[in-house]
Parts: structure tokens; sequence; C-alpha cells
């Protein structure tokens, strides 16, 4: 029986702006530690007995930048499998398109591990007894659920309701799930016992998965088929990559499994866990992971305090100074800073509203912003103009491609650049230089062992990122 994990990395995390943007969201933000959520997850699921491959449904957007984070890992060498959407859908659509392809390469016997990309476990050993325990729950035909163990009375999460007559070896029968309570309502819960957080998790044999869905969902099922059966396969060297048609996968209902399935089905068990588990879902729970100082102050980077208390601060790129302040929350980025009172955390979504409202692209993009080849960072910009530092990884190439309305002046500041300027093609030192006419087809290439770092200077008309058309790209990117 193979035990494939299968990690689901489509939330945005819109409550941890203005470190999470869409293209670069709450499973990619580095912790104190040093490592981020999905590689985290990754290297926590790698570490299972028995596993040796994981499969990564997320945004086809976020593909390469995944792909990064897995290789920066120690320790973990697992194969890697990958579906790629072009849009959100729910995650009754990754986790059905899931199981069809796990049935295909592993037959029906075959279990998932379902596992959120954006969540912290901290007690590694419990968490790998509690997959044990849900893997033999699964093998007797159960869909299983991880309940948390509830600490305090919670409001932002679900709640899982168990039958105390009803014990399932290591697990229980599910009673009902409960959508966020009010604050008395949870207090009731942890009185009551037998109510556990629903932390999003499951455990499912595919043919029993497979088989459920047929009866409760039929809908999501048929419309996962027909999109994988219109979709393209591709291989690397470590990898397979299903990439979903979107106009097939559009049609697949927008729900999520709980609504879909797991509140129908009568064949939910749930296995109870503590172990130390955190959707990070908003700045206090990510605070919870500094220290705090004398005075309750949580503080990242270079942060200077007088007569503040209870504070929470991330600024590692600037010095920030508290004074006479108690419990903000102060998050600060090269382009954006947030300032909120810790009572009201939950509502920074509301900001991120707003900016997509108003078409505000720091709702989806950092100043830096990562690429298949590298990164660029946009130092400036005004009526007409705009300046990058571009950094390109050795042996990596942008796309062969043209603009319609901007010219651009590349200087190199360091490595060396192999360059198509139309007819021509030239090699590039440090301190040396090129200029690309509008419509000029152009191609950036660093041949050399070290990153490749220059400055483009952008002129024209409009600088928007979409005025790009693409004749050739090793990445799959270009325009048909």
């Amino acid at each position: 029986m193979d035990l494939v994990p299968v990690i689901l990395s489509g939330g945005v995390g819109s409550r941890l702006w203005p470190v999470s943007r869409e293209m670069h969201p709450k499973p990619f933000i580095q912790l104190p530690d040093g490592q981020n959520l999905i590689q985290k997850t990754f290297l926590r699921a790698c570490r299972l007995p028995g596993v040796s491959e994981i499969l990564t449904v997320t945004n086809r957007e976020l593909f390469f930048k995944t792909q990064d984070e897995y290789k920066a890992i120690e320790g973990a060498d697992c194969a890697q499998s990958f579906i790629l959407e072009p849009f959100g859908r729910n995650t009754a659509a990754a986790i059905a398109i899931g199981a069809l392809k796990l049935a295909e390469s592993h037959g029906p016997e075959a279990q998932m591990l379902v596992l959120a990309a954006d969540h912290l476990i901290q007690a590694e050993d419990a968490f790998a007894d509690a997959v044990a325990k849900a893997s033999q729950l699964a093998a007797d035909g159960w869909l299983v659920t991880f309940g948390i163990l509830p600490h305090y009375p919670e409001t932002g999460f679900g709640y899982i309701q168990t039958r105390s007559d009803t014990a399932l070896g290591h697990g229980l029968k599910v009673e009902r799930f409960v959508e966020k309570p009010d604050l008395a309502t949870a207090e009731g819960y942890l009185a009551a016992g037998g109510y556990y957080w629903n932390s999003g998790m499951f455990c499912f044999r595919v043919g029993t998965l497979l088989e459920q869905l047929g009866q409760h969902a039929p809908e999501v099922l048929e419309a996962a088929a027909a999109a994988i059966e219109r979709s393209d396969i591709s291989t690397g060297k470590r990898h397979r990559s299903l990439n979903l048609d979107p106009a097939h996968f559009a049609k697949v209902p927008d729900i999520s499994i709980d609504y879909a399935l797991m509140e129908r089905s009568d064949r939910v068990a749930t296995v109870p866990c503590d172990i130390g588990w955190s959707d990070i879902g908003s700045w206090i729970a990510m605070s919870e992971l500094t220290a705090p100082d004398n005075d309750g102050n949580r503080l990242e980077g270079e942060v200077l305090t007088h007569a503040s208390t209870n504070n929470f601060v991330h600024s590692c790129e600037r010095l920030t100074a508290l004074v006479g302040v108690q419990d903000l929350v102060v998050v600060d980025t090269p382009d954006a800073v947030l300032v909120a009172h810790k009572d009201h955390t939950q509502d920074v979504r509301h900001i991120v509203k707003q900016l997509k409202s108003h078409g505000h692209s720091a709702h989806l993009l950092h100043r830096t912003v990562n690429r298949p080849w590298g990164s660029y960072t946009t130092l400036e910009e005004g009526d007409r103009f705009k300046i990058k530092r571009i950094v390109v990884k050795p042996k990596a190439s942008l796309s062969l491609q043209m603009h319609h309305h901007r010219s651009e002046h590349w200087i190199v500041v360091s490595g060396m650049a192999r360059v198509v300027n139309d007819d021509r093609e030239l090699m590039l030192n440090s301190n040396e230089s090129t200029f690309i006419s509008a419509g000029h087809r152009h191609r950036l290439e660093n041949p050399g062992v070290i990153d490749l770092v220059l400055i483009e200077v952008q002129s024209g008309d409009y600088l928007g990122e979409d005025d790009i058309v693409r004749f050739e790209d090793v990445y799959g990117r270009a325009t048909s």
C-alpha cells in the first residue's frame, strides 16, 4: 500500500498582508527559523515512513517558485509530481483530480494524505503517529480527518463533533461538522468535550474516496475527470506535472471537500491529536513564533522601543522605532507598511479587498518578483520610465520576446550576459550595456556559473508587465 502526501498550496493568506501577496502567498513567508511553511510541509511529509513521492497542487504561476523552495531543502529526497491549476477552484476540485491521478498511477488501494501547505505542525513525532492511525482507518474504508485537541475556545476555526459511543480503534466516528462558532458556543464545546478543531487535513484510500465522491458529489468527479482528459502532462528529471486546461477546469464546481463530501458521507472518522498545530491565520499567530522581551514586545529585525509594551514588529529591511504605544502590530515591507491594533488583525483582509477594487498592484506583487529564471526588483518608477534590478540564475535564460510600447537599456553589474538584440548576438561583461528598441526581438541569457546581475531602464508610453510577446521559452510560456 502506497501512501502519497498531497500538498494543497492554493491559499493567498490575505490576513498576512503586506508580506503575503497573490504572487508570494502565505506558504512562502519565511519564518524566524529561516524556513517557510511549504518547505516545512514538504520536509515533514517526506520524513513519513514509506513515503517516496509527494504530489503538490498549486497555481501554475507558482510552479517554478515551488520547485525552487523544494530544491533548497536539505534532507528531503522525494520524487515530485504536480497538478497545476490555472486559477483557484477550492479543495473538492484539487482533491478529486489528485485522487484520479493517484488511482491511475498507484491504483485504488493507494492512500492520499492531504496536507495544507500553509499550516505549522511543531510536534512531528505526534504527527507521524496520527498519520499511522489515520492510515489504518483509511485502509478500513473510512474518510479520515485530523481533529485537533482544542486548548482554548477559538472562534476562527470550524469544529468536528464526535460520537463518544462509536470508537473506531484509534479514531472516533464524526457526528457532524460545525461552522465557526461565536465565543459562548465555543466555550460550550470545550466544556462538553468531544469537539475538535477541524484542521483541513485528511487521509483517504483512493478507491474509497472516488466511490464516495461518485455517490455524494458526482458532478465534481465527472467534471474533474473531463478536466484531466483535456489537460497536458510534462515531465522533467525529478518531476511530472499535469497542466490543467482552463476551460474544462472552470467547469468543476467551486466547492470545498467538506461541503461536497465530508458533511454528506456516513463514512467519516477523525483521529484526535495534539500535534502543535497552527494555521498561522493572522499576524497574532505569526507573532507567537518570536519570543517576547521583558516588555512583552516581539521584535523581528532592527527595532528600538521606548515606553512601549505588548507590540509585534516585523521590519527586516530598515530600522523601526516605537515610542509610547501598546498592543500594535507593525509590519514593514519595501513598498507597504501595516499598522494594526492586535484586536483587529483579522480585518487586514479588508485592506486587500480595497487594493483589489482600486486596481493597486500591492495585493498581487512585491517589489521583488520571482521568475523561473531568477528575479527582478523594481527600484524606481515614474511617468514613462521604470528601473529594475534583474538577477538571472546560472545557465538560465529569459524568453525570446518583444515589447510594443517600451524600449530597454541593459547595463551589466556583475557576471556575464549573452544577449540577442534583433539580428545581433553579443556577449556583455561587467559595466557593458546594450539598447533594445521597442519592437525588437530580444533574449537575455546567463551562460556563466555565477548570478548575472544587471540594471534595466525601461522607457515608453506603457510599462505594464503584460506588454510582452514571447516567441520561444524554455519554461513553456511562449505566446500561442
